[in-house]
């Protein structure tokens, strides 16, 4: 006899909670004369439609939240299951726990940016994809080295990201900063589809800025250079924006200079009556060559370069 005769009496039974016991075991006396078999039957339907009831509840979460990989215990508690029910789930085999609370559907390969995804839509964070990773997803990837991708993430310094995010082995190397240099208002930061995700993702004038603020910008500032020369429709008032808004006097000089030398026409359109270039003398590099007019010295491939 096939385990879907009974499964309908055993929802309907269910539904009645405690007189659930009694009338099923009538139920299946009726049409089994070998009580054990009864017995194991009775385990094994009701294993059956827990099943079939734990995957509608898991499909009804999914189709009301498309693109969703990745899942927190906070947000899938306020989606109807609780930690107890996500520990069931995580036993039955439908969910996989990578760190506490973070969970991803069973045969889902995790990605970086689907989990920073989820981290800020769900949790309601800010995590930025930034620099490099941001001028990539925006078409400037001829210039940018190959290999593994990283992906450049920034946060405010009271916003860090939690250590599995920073630990876990992705797809993607994560560079990541706490940084407010550019403020903390989200300033020139946009939204992103990325395979039906949605992202924050800093726009190219921001994302520029960035990357003149990393670590590592020095050794890097002629494949920058390549880059900017390729920028031709940056955002004028934007820029301005950055630039008044841009804490480090380092990132602003280079980022005029090179703008300048670029010769791009938005850059007629900056004023710089608010945009404090500082005037101290800044060694980006070590050794290299004299910019009188920013009072600073760059490499001397990015200052010869024509």
């Amino acid at each position: 006899m096939s385990l879907l005769v009974f499964a309908p009496h055993i929802r309907k039974e269910s539904e009645d909670g405690a007189q659930y016991q009694e009338k099923f075991s009538t139920f299946l006396a009726r049409h089994l004369v070998n009580q054990d078999k009864c017995v194991i039957l009775h385990k094994i339907i009701v294993k059956f439609v827990i099943s079939e009831k734990m995957a509608t509840k898991i499909q009804k979460i999914m189709e009301s939240n498309p693109n969703t990989g990745f899942m927190f215990g906070d947000w899938l508690t306020r989606q109807g299951l609780d930690a107890k029910g996500q520990h069931a789930y995580m036993k039955s085999g439908w969910l996989n726990r990578i760190s506490k609370g973070v969970y991803v559907l069973n045969g889902t390969a995790p990605k970086l940016l689907h989990a920073i995804s989820a981290y800020n839509n769900q949790l309601s964070k800010r995590c930025i994809v930034g620099a490099y990773t941001a001028l990539e997803l925006r078409g400037y990837s001829h210039y940018l080295s190959l290999g593994k991708p990283q992906a450049y993430l920034f946060t405010g310094r009271t916003n860090k990201l939690p250590s599995w995010i920073l630990s876990h082995d992705w797809d993607m190397t994560v560079k990541y900063m706490t940084t407010s240099f550019l403020g903390d208002d989200l300033l020139g930061v946009e939204t992103m589809t990325f395979e039906g995700d949605i992202l924050l993702v800093s726009s190219p004038e921001r994302a520029f800025l960035e990357c003149l603020h990393l670590p590592e910008a020095a050794s890097s500032l002629l494949d920058l250079y390549y880059i900017m020369e390729s920028m031709t429709t940056l955002r004028p008032r934007l820029v301005q924006s950055l630039l008044e808004t841009c804490s480090s006097q380092k990132v602003k000089r280079l980022f005029v200079y090179m703008a300048e030398k670029a010769g791009h026409p938005w850059f007629k359109a900056l004023k710089f009556d608010n945009v404090q270039l500082g005037l101290a003398r800044y060694m980006v590099v070590p050794t290299g060559k004299y910019i009188a007019k920013y009072n600073m010295i760059i490499p001397k491939d990015l200052a010869e370069y024509e």
